[in-house]
Protein backbone atom coordinates (compact mmCIF):
# COMPACT_ATOMS: atom_id res chain seq x y z
CA UNK A 1 0.00 0.00 0.00
CA UNK A 2 1.28 3.77 -1.02
CA UNK A 3 -0.16 6.69 0.66
CA UNK A 4 -2.33 8.46 -1.05
CA UNK A 5 -0.28 11.50 -2.25
CA UNK A 6 2.19 9.21 -3.37
CA UNK A 7 -0.45 7.39 -5.82
CA UNK A 8 -1.55 11.13 -6.54
CA UNK A 9 2.10 11.73 -7.45
CA UNK A 10 2.71 8.28 -9.36
CA UNK A 11 -0.75 9.48 -11.31
CA UNK A 12 0.89 12.70 -12.16
CA UNK A 13 4.36 11.85 -13.32
CA UNK A 14 2.95 9.27 -15.60
CA UNK A 15 4.02 6.09 -13.13
CA UNK A 16 0.55 4.98 -13.19
CA UNK A 17 0.34 4.93 -17.10
CA UNK A 18 1.93 1.24 -17.54
CA UNK A 19 -0.95 -0.24 -15.47
CA UNK A 20 -3.92 2.07 -17.13
CA UNK A 21 -2.52 0.22 -20.71
CA UNK A 22 -2.21 -3.38 -19.18
CA UNK A 23 -6.14 -2.45 -18.68
CA UNK A 24 -6.60 -1.37 -22.14
CA UNK A 25 -7.31 1.94 -21.35
CA UNK A 26 -7.19 3.73 -25.13
CA UNK A 27 -7.40 6.85 -23.82
CA UNK A 28 -4.78 8.02 -20.87
CA UNK A 29 -5.74 11.31 -20.30
CA UNK A 30 -9.27 9.86 -19.64
CA UNK A 31 -7.83 6.91 -17.79
CA UNK A 32 -6.09 9.49 -15.84
CA UNK A 33 -8.62 11.81 -15.26
CA UNK A 34 -10.96 8.66 -13.75
CA UNK A 35 -8.43 7.45 -11.42
CA UNK A 36 -7.92 11.77 -10.38
CA UNK A 37 -11.80 11.62 -9.91
CA UNK A 38 -11.71 8.24 -7.51
CA UNK A 39 -8.89 9.39 -5.66
CA UNK A 40 -10.91 12.22 -5.21
CA UNK A 41 -13.84 11.13 -4.45
CA UNK A 42 -12.36 8.28 -2.16
CA UNK A 43 -11.14 11.09 0.09
CA UNK A 44 -14.32 13.04 0.33
CA UNK A 45 -16.75 9.67 1.27
CA UNK A 46 -14.14 8.46 4.20
CA UNK A 47 -12.00 11.31 5.02
CA UNK A 48 -9.25 10.45 4.05
CA UNK A 49 -5.72 12.42 5.12
CA UNK A 50 -2.73 12.63 2.32
CA UNK A 51 -0.86 9.84 4.07
CA UNK A 52 -3.63 7.25 4.59
CA UNK A 53 -2.48 4.05 2.83
CA UNK A 54 -4.50 2.91 0.18
CA UNK A 55 -4.58 0.44 -2.46
CA UNK A 56 -5.91 0.88 -6.25
CA UNK A 57 -7.34 -1.84 -8.06
CA UNK A 58 -9.07 -2.70 -11.03
CA UNK A 59 -10.79 -6.03 -11.81
CA UNK A 60 -12.99 -6.35 -15.48
CA UNK A 61 -15.99 -7.55 -17.06
CA UNK A 62 -16.10 -10.67 -18.67
CA UNK A 63 -17.42 -12.00 -21.91
CA UNK A 64 -18.46 -15.52 -22.64
CA UNK A 65 -17.45 -16.62 -26.02
CA UNK A 66 -18.23 -20.39 -26.26
CA UNK A 67 -19.46 -22.56 -23.14
CA UNK A 68 -22.95 -21.16 -22.84
CA UNK A 69 -24.17 -22.82 -19.17
CA UNK A 70 -22.05 -25.40 -19.64
CA UNK A 71 -19.61 -24.85 -16.57
CA UNK A 72 -21.76 -25.67 -14.14
CA UNK A 73 -22.27 -29.19 -15.44
CA UNK A 74 -18.44 -28.91 -14.94
CA UNK A 75 -17.82 -28.64 -18.55
CA UNK A 76 -15.28 -26.40 -20.97
CA UNK A 77 -15.73 -23.07 -21.29
CA UNK A 78 -13.73 -20.49 -23.32
CA UNK A 79 -14.38 -16.59 -22.51
CA UNK A 80 -12.16 -13.27 -21.93
CA UNK A 81 -12.02 -10.47 -19.76
CA UNK A 82 -12.71 -7.09 -21.53
CA UNK A 83 -11.88 -3.84 -21.37
CA UNK A 84 -14.59 -2.19 -18.83
CA UNK A 85 -13.54 -2.79 -15.28
CA UNK A 86 -14.39 -1.97 -11.64
CA UNK A 87 -12.05 0.29 -10.29
CA UNK A 88 -11.83 1.02 -6.83
CA UNK A 89 -10.03 2.88 -4.05
CA UNK A 90 -9.46 0.95 -0.92
CA UNK A 91 -8.11 1.64 2.94
CA UNK A 92 -7.79 0.11 6.14
CA UNK A 93 -10.54 1.98 8.33
CA UNK A 94 -9.70 0.70 12.27
CA UNK A 95 -13.22 -0.78 12.45
CA UNK A 96 -14.86 -4.27 12.53
CA UNK A 97 -17.47 -2.74 9.31
CA UNK A 98 -16.76 -2.74 5.30
CA UNK A 99 -18.07 0.19 3.99
CA UNK A 100 -18.43 -0.28 0.06
CA UNK A 101 -19.32 2.81 -1.80
CA UNK A 102 -20.18 2.26 -5.67
CA UNK A 103 -20.32 5.72 -7.58
CA UNK A 104 -23.99 6.04 -8.12
CA UNK A 105 -25.57 3.59 -5.49
CA UNK A 106 -26.31 4.00 -1.74
CA UNK A 107 -23.15 2.84 0.33
CA UNK A 108 -23.14 -0.85 1.62
CA UNK A 109 -22.12 -1.35 4.93
CA UNK A 110 -21.46 -4.95 6.35
CA UNK A 111 -20.06 -5.58 10.29
CA UNK A 112 -17.78 -8.33 10.82
CA UNK A 113 -19.29 -9.81 14.14
CA UNK A 114 -21.14 -12.39 11.65
CA UNK A 115 -19.67 -14.05 8.63
CA UNK A 116 -22.41 -16.19 7.90
CA UNK A 117 -24.81 -16.06 5.21
CA UNK A 118 -27.89 -13.35 6.30
CA UNK A 119 -30.95 -13.69 4.63
CA UNK A 120 -32.52 -10.55 4.15
CA UNK A 121 -28.93 -9.88 2.37
CA UNK A 122 -29.72 -12.27 -0.54
CA UNK A 123 -29.10 -10.71 -4.04
CA UNK A 124 -27.85 -7.56 -2.38
CA UNK A 125 -24.30 -5.86 -2.61
CA UNK A 126 -24.15 -6.23 1.11
CA UNK A 127 -23.85 -10.06 0.26
CA UNK A 128 -20.86 -9.98 -1.86
CA UNK A 129 -19.10 -7.79 0.21
CA UNK A 130 -19.83 -10.49 3.23
CA UNK A 131 -19.01 -13.53 1.18
CA UNK A 132 -16.05 -12.40 -0.22
CA UNK A 133 -14.57 -11.75 3.26
CA UNK A 134 -16.25 -14.76 4.79
CA UNK A 135 -13.90 -17.17 2.50
CA UNK A 136 -10.97 -15.07 3.30
CA UNK A 137 -11.60 -15.66 6.92
CA UNK A 138 -11.89 -19.31 6.15
CA UNK A 139 -8.96 -19.48 4.45
CA UNK A 140 -6.84 -18.52 8.01
CA UNK A 141 -6.51 -14.87 7.04
CA UNK A 142 -6.88 -12.12 9.32
CA UNK A 143 -10.11 -9.39 7.93
CA UNK A 144 -11.05 -6.79 9.40
CA UNK A 145 -12.29 -3.75 8.41
CA UNK A 146 -11.98 -1.52 5.27
CA UNK A 147 -13.01 1.43 2.87
CA UNK A 148 -13.88 1.08 -0.63
CA UNK A 149 -14.86 3.25 -3.37
CA UNK A 150 -15.74 2.22 -6.77
CA UNK A 151 -16.56 3.34 -9.90
CA UNK A 152 -17.53 0.76 -12.67
CA UNK A 153 -17.97 0.51 -16.26
CA UNK A 154 -19.64 -2.58 -16.16
CA UNK A 155 -23.24 -1.29 -15.53
CA UNK A 156 -25.57 -4.31 -14.14
CA UNK A 157 -27.64 -6.07 -16.52
CA UNK A 158 -25.12 -5.52 -19.27
CA UNK A 159 -23.98 -9.23 -19.92
CA UNK A 160 -20.57 -8.96 -18.77
CA UNK A 161 -21.18 -9.83 -15.21
CA UNK A 162 -20.91 -6.97 -13.26
CA UNK A 163 -21.16 -8.93 -9.98
CA UNK A 164 -18.09 -11.20 -11.04
CA UNK A 165 -16.46 -8.05 -11.60
CA UNK A 166 -17.31 -6.49 -8.11
CA UNK A 167 -16.61 -10.41 -6.63
CA UNK A 168 -13.14 -10.28 -7.93
CA UNK A 169 -12.13 -6.77 -7.22
CA UNK A 170 -13.34 -7.50 -3.31
CA UNK A 171 -10.66 -10.43 -3.60
CA UNK A 172 -8.44 -8.44 -4.93
CA UNK A 173 -8.33 -5.67 -2.30
CA UNK A 174 -8.31 -8.32 0.27
CA UNK A 175 -5.51 -10.15 -1.12
CA UNK A 176 -3.83 -7.15 -1.50
CA UNK A 177 -4.78 -5.77 2.21
CA UNK A 178 -4.96 -9.40 4.42
CA UNK A 179 -3.20 -12.12 2.25
CA UNK A 180 0.02 -10.67 1.14
CA UNK A 181 -0.93 -11.37 -2.29
CA UNK A 182 -0.92 -14.92 -1.70
CA UNK A 183 -4.03 -15.59 -3.32
CA UNK A 184 -3.48 -16.79 -6.99
CA UNK A 185 -6.22 -15.74 -9.18
CA UNK A 186 -8.20 -19.21 -9.82
CA UNK A 187 -8.62 -18.99 -6.03
CA UNK A 188 -9.78 -15.64 -6.05
CA UNK A 189 -12.83 -16.55 -8.64
CA UNK A 190 -13.55 -19.53 -6.53
CA UNK A 191 -14.32 -16.91 -3.60
CA UNK A 192 -16.39 -15.58 -5.71
CA UNK A 193 -18.78 -18.12 -7.14
CA UNK A 194 -19.04 -19.33 -3.03
CA UNK A 195 -20.22 -15.31 -2.06
CA UNK A 196 -22.46 -15.90 -5.23
CA UNK A 197 -23.89 -19.02 -4.82
CA UNK A 198 -24.17 -19.22 -0.80
CA UNK A 199 -24.24 -15.52 0.31
CA UNK A 200 -26.21 -13.73 -2.50
CA UNK A 201 -28.27 -16.96 -3.44
CA UNK A 202 -27.55 -16.93 -7.30
CA UNK A 203 -27.02 -21.01 -8.85
CA UNK A 204 -23.48 -19.80 -10.90
CA UNK A 205 -20.79 -21.49 -12.28
CA UNK A 206 -16.94 -20.26 -12.37
CA UNK A 207 -16.55 -19.20 -15.96
CA UNK A 208 -17.48 -15.42 -14.89
CA UNK A 209 -14.98 -15.02 -11.70
CA UNK A 210 -12.70 -17.45 -13.73
CA UNK A 211 -12.77 -14.81 -16.97
CA UNK A 212 -12.53 -11.98 -15.07
CA UNK A 213 -9.65 -12.85 -12.28
CA UNK A 214 -7.61 -14.56 -14.60
CA UNK A 215 -7.39 -11.77 -17.37
CA UNK A 216 -7.12 -12.16 -21.27
CA UNK A 217 -9.06 -14.83 -23.05
CA UNK A 218 -9.00 -18.62 -21.67
CA UNK A 219 -10.20 -21.97 -22.12
CA UNK A 220 -11.14 -23.41 -19.10
CA UNK A 221 -12.21 -27.23 -18.12
CA UNK A 222 -14.23 -27.10 -14.93
CA UNK A 223 -13.92 -30.77 -14.69
CA UNK A 224 -12.92 -30.42 -11.35
CA UNK A 225 -13.87 -27.30 -10.44
CA UNK A 226 -11.57 -27.16 -7.31
CA UNK A 227 -8.86 -27.49 -9.52
CA UNK A 228 -9.83 -26.47 -12.98
CA UNK A 229 -7.12 -26.03 -15.95
CA UNK A 230 -7.15 -22.70 -17.57
CA UNK A 231 -5.28 -22.55 -20.57
CA UNK A 232 -4.22 -18.71 -21.90
CA UNK A 233 -5.50 -18.63 -25.48
CA UNK A 234 -3.60 -16.30 -27.94
CA UNK A 235 -6.18 -14.06 -29.99
CA UNK A 236 -5.66 -11.06 -32.02
CA UNK A 237 -9.30 -10.38 -33.02
CA UNK A 238 -8.07 -6.75 -34.84
CA UNK A 239 -5.41 -8.71 -36.27
CA UNK A 240 -7.64 -11.26 -38.04
CA UNK A 241 -10.30 -8.13 -39.37
CA UNK A 242 -13.10 -8.33 -36.81
CA UNK A 243 -14.84 -6.38 -33.71
CA UNK A 244 -15.99 -7.75 -30.73
CA UNK A 245 -19.42 -6.31 -29.87
CA UNK A 246 -21.98 -6.59 -27.40
CA UNK A 247 -25.30 -5.36 -28.57
CA UNK A 248 -28.15 -4.56 -25.40
CA UNK A 249 -31.31 -5.78 -26.20
CA UNK A 250 -32.77 -3.59 -23.84
CA UNK A 251 -34.57 -6.37 -21.69
CA UNK A 252 -33.70 -6.60 -17.81
CA UNK A 253 -32.34 -9.90 -15.87
CA UNK A 254 -34.81 -8.94 -13.24
CA UNK A 255 -37.04 -11.25 -11.64
CA UNK A 256 -35.20 -13.99 -13.96
CA UNK A 257 -33.65 -16.20 -11.27
CA UNK A 258 -36.29 -19.01 -11.60
CA UNK A 259 -35.49 -19.25 -15.80
CA UNK A 260 -31.55 -19.25 -14.45
CA UNK A 261 -31.54 -22.20 -11.76
CA UNK A 262 -33.74 -24.27 -13.62
CA UNK A 263 -31.01 -24.37 -16.36
CA UNK A 264 -28.83 -26.54 -13.64
CA UNK A 265 -31.49 -28.22 -12.13
CA UNK A 266 -32.86 -29.48 -15.60
CA UNK A 267 -29.44 -30.53 -16.61
CA UNK A 268 -28.78 -32.23 -13.03
CA UNK A 269 -31.87 -34.26 -13.48
CA UNK A 270 -30.28 -35.53 -16.52
CA UNK A 271 -27.48 -36.04 -14.81
CA UNK A 272 -29.27 -37.38 -11.78
CA UNK A 273 -31.06 -40.64 -13.95
CA UNK A 274 -27.72 -42.07 -14.97
CA UNK A 275 -26.78 -41.44 -10.98
CA UNK A 276 -24.40 -39.09 -11.52
CA UNK A 277 -24.26 -35.20 -10.17
CA UNK A 278 -23.14 -33.34 -13.44
CA UNK A 279 -23.20 -33.33 -17.24
CA UNK A 280 -19.91 -34.08 -17.46
CA UNK A 281 -19.87 -37.52 -15.82
CA UNK A 282 -22.40 -39.15 -18.47
CA UNK A 283 -22.07 -40.34 -21.51
CA UNK A 284 -24.09 -38.70 -24.23
CA UNK A 285 -23.89 -42.07 -26.13
CA UNK A 286 -26.38 -43.35 -23.22
CA UNK A 287 -28.50 -40.23 -23.72
CA UNK A 288 -29.37 -40.78 -27.14
CA UNK A 289 -29.87 -44.79 -26.43
CA UNK A 290 -32.38 -44.12 -22.91
CA UNK A 291 -34.16 -41.02 -25.05
CA UNK A 292 -37.63 -42.90 -24.94
CA UNK A 293 -37.31 -43.77 -20.84
CA UNK A 294 -35.69 -40.28 -20.35
CA UNK A 295 -38.26 -38.15 -21.63
CA UNK A 296 -41.04 -39.47 -19.70
CA UNK A 297 -38.35 -39.42 -16.62
CA UNK A 298 -36.90 -35.48 -17.13
CA UNK A 299 -39.11 -34.18 -19.47
CA UNK A 300 -37.95 -33.14 -22.86
CA UNK A 301 -36.99 -29.17 -21.81
CA UNK A 302 -34.12 -31.28 -20.06
CA UNK A 303 -33.61 -33.61 -22.78
CA UNK A 304 -32.76 -30.71 -25.18
CA UNK A 305 -30.90 -28.59 -22.62
CA UNK A 306 -28.83 -31.90 -22.04
CA UNK A 307 -27.70 -32.06 -25.94
CA UNK A 308 -27.00 -28.85 -25.98
CA UNK A 309 -23.99 -29.31 -23.07
CA UNK A 310 -22.70 -31.76 -24.85
CA UNK A 311 -22.38 -29.75 -27.99
CA UNK A 312 -20.79 -26.75 -26.40
CA UNK A 313 -18.59 -28.34 -24.26
CA UNK A 314 -17.03 -29.82 -27.40
CA UNK A 315 -17.14 -26.45 -29.54
CA UNK A 316 -15.63 -24.81 -26.78
CA UNK A 317 -12.34 -26.22 -27.40
CA UNK A 318 -12.86 -26.38 -30.87
CA UNK A 319 -13.55 -22.71 -30.98
CA UNK A 320 -9.82 -22.40 -28.77
CA UNK A 321 -8.27 -24.25 -31.12
CA UNK A 322 -9.31 -22.03 -34.17
CA UNK A 323 -8.37 -19.11 -33.00
CA UNK A 324 -5.39 -19.57 -31.77
CA UNK A 325 -4.58 -20.97 -35.09
CA UNK A 326 -6.12 -17.66 -36.57
CA UNK A 327 -8.81 -19.69 -38.52
CA UNK A 328 -11.73 -17.27 -38.20
CA UNK A 329 -13.78 -19.37 -40.96
CA UNK A 330 -14.07 -22.09 -38.34
CA UNK A 331 -14.24 -20.33 -35.30
CA UNK A 332 -17.15 -18.37 -36.98
CA UNK A 333 -19.09 -21.09 -38.01
CA UNK A 334 -18.88 -22.43 -34.66
CA UNK A 335 -19.87 -19.30 -32.83
CA UNK A 336 -22.81 -20.10 -35.36
CA UNK A 337 -23.40 -23.16 -34.17
CA UNK A 338 -23.48 -22.15 -30.85
CA UNK A 339 -25.99 -19.73 -31.24
CA UNK A 340 -28.06 -21.92 -33.33
CA UNK A 341 -28.10 -24.34 -29.87
CA UNK A 342 -28.59 -22.43 -27.43
CA UNK A 343 -31.81 -20.75 -28.97
CA UNK A 344 -33.44 -24.69 -30.21
CA UNK A 345 -31.90 -26.58 -27.39
CA UNK A 346 -30.92 -25.04 -24.47
CA UNK A 347 -33.45 -22.56 -24.99
CA UNK A 348 -32.01 -19.13 -22.98
CA UNK A 349 -33.67 -16.93 -25.37
CA UNK A 350 -37.00 -15.74 -24.57
CA UNK A 351 -38.52 -16.55 -20.94
CA UNK A 352 -40.54 -19.37 -20.54
CA UNK A 353 -44.51 -17.97 -21.63
CA UNK A 354 -43.08 -14.86 -22.69
CA UNK A 355 -45.14 -13.51 -26.33
CA UNK A 356 -45.35 -9.87 -26.33
CA UNK A 357 -42.05 -8.75 -25.38
CA UNK A 358 -38.79 -11.31 -27.00
CA UNK A 359 -36.14 -8.64 -26.50
CA UNK A 360 -33.04 -11.24 -26.97
CA UNK A 361 -34.82 -12.64 -30.14
CA UNK A 362 -35.45 -9.69 -31.76
CA UNK A 363 -31.84 -8.62 -31.05
CA UNK A 364 -30.55 -11.50 -32.81
CA UNK A 365 -32.70 -11.00 -35.70
CA UNK A 366 -31.39 -7.24 -35.52
CA UNK A 367 -27.93 -8.23 -35.63
CA UNK A 368 -28.34 -11.43 -38.09
CA UNK A 369 -29.91 -8.85 -41.13
CA UNK A 370 -26.92 -6.17 -40.47
CA UNK A 371 -24.31 -8.71 -40.77
CA UNK A 372 -25.40 -9.81 -44.15
CA UNK A 373 -23.91 -12.94 -44.32
CA UNK A 374 -20.26 -11.98 -43.07
CA UNK A 375 -19.22 -12.72 -39.32
CA UNK A 376 -21.39 -14.06 -36.64
CA UNK A 377 -23.99 -13.72 -33.47
CA UNK A 378 -24.94 -15.14 -30.46
CA UNK A 379 -26.75 -14.68 -26.80
CA UNK A 380 -24.26 -14.01 -24.53
CA UNK A 381 -23.64 -14.87 -21.08
CA UNK A 382 -27.06 -16.27 -19.49
CA UNK A 383 -29.63 -15.59 -21.65
CA UNK A 384 -33.27 -14.56 -21.27
CA UNK A 385 -32.61 -11.06 -21.27
CA UNK A 386 -28.97 -9.00 -21.16
CA UNK A 387 -26.80 -8.92 -24.38
CA UNK A 388 -26.04 -10.78 -27.53
CA UNK A 389 -22.38 -11.00 -28.95
CA UNK A 390 -21.63 -10.14 -32.66
CA UNK A 391 -18.17 -10.56 -34.60
CA UNK A 392 -18.20 -8.31 -37.04
CA UNK A 393 -15.83 -7.40 -40.24
CA UNK A 394 -13.96 -3.98 -39.16
CA UNK A 395 -14.56 -2.55 -42.39
CA UNK A 396 -18.54 -3.32 -42.21
CA UNK A 397 -18.54 -2.43 -38.23
CA UNK A 398 -19.48 1.27 -38.44
CA UNK A 399 -22.92 0.52 -40.80
CA UNK A 400 -23.43 -2.41 -38.52
CA UNK A 401 -23.71 -0.45 -35.48
CA UNK A 402 -25.30 2.19 -37.47
CA UNK A 403 -28.38 -0.69 -37.97
CA UNK A 404 -28.31 -2.08 -35.31
CA UNK A 405 -28.58 1.29 -32.84
CA UNK A 406 -31.35 2.48 -35.33
CA UNK A 407 -33.69 -0.55 -34.60
CA UNK A 408 -32.34 -1.09 -30.91
CA UNK A 409 -31.60 2.84 -29.77
CA UNK A 410 -28.42 5.01 -29.54
CA UNK A 411 -25.53 3.37 -27.35
CA UNK A 412 -27.02 -0.40 -27.43
CA UNK A 413 -24.00 -1.48 -29.29
CA UNK A 414 -20.62 -1.69 -27.28
CA UNK A 415 -17.16 -2.10 -29.20
CA UNK A 416 -14.99 -4.21 -26.84
CA UNK A 417 -11.47 -5.58 -26.53
CA UNK A 418 -9.88 -8.42 -24.90
CA UNK A 419 -8.04 -7.03 -21.91
CA UNK A 420 -4.79 -9.01 -21.47
CA UNK A 421 -4.98 -8.62 -17.25
CA UNK A 422 -7.35 -10.00 -15.15
CA UNK A 423 -8.30 -8.71 -11.22
CA UNK A 424 -5.14 -6.48 -10.58
CA UNK A 425 -3.41 -4.00 -8.09
CA UNK A 426 -2.48 -1.08 -10.05
CA UNK A 427 -0.64 0.65 -7.52
CA UNK A 428 0.11 -0.54 -4.04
Amino acid sequence: MQKLVDVRRALGSGELDKGLKATLCSDLEAGRQRVAALLDCFQRTFGAREDTQVSLCSAPGRTEICGNHTDHQHGRVLAGAVNLDFLACAALNGTNTIRFQSEGWPMVEVELDTLEPKEDEKESTASLVRGMAAQAAQMGYKVAGFDVYATSQVLPGSGLSSSAACEVLLGVIENDLFCQGQLDPVTIAQMGQKAENIFFGKPSGLMDQTASSVGGAVAIDFADPAAPVVRSVAVDLAGLGYALCIIDSGASHADLTSEYAAVPQEMGAVAAYFGKQVLREVDEAQVVEKLPQLRKAVGDRAVLRALHFFADDRRSQQEADALEQGDMETFLALVRESGRSSWELLQDITPAGAVAEQAMAVALAVAERALQGKGACRVHGGGFAGTIQAFVPLDGLENFRTQVEKALGGGSCHVLSIRPVGGTVLWS
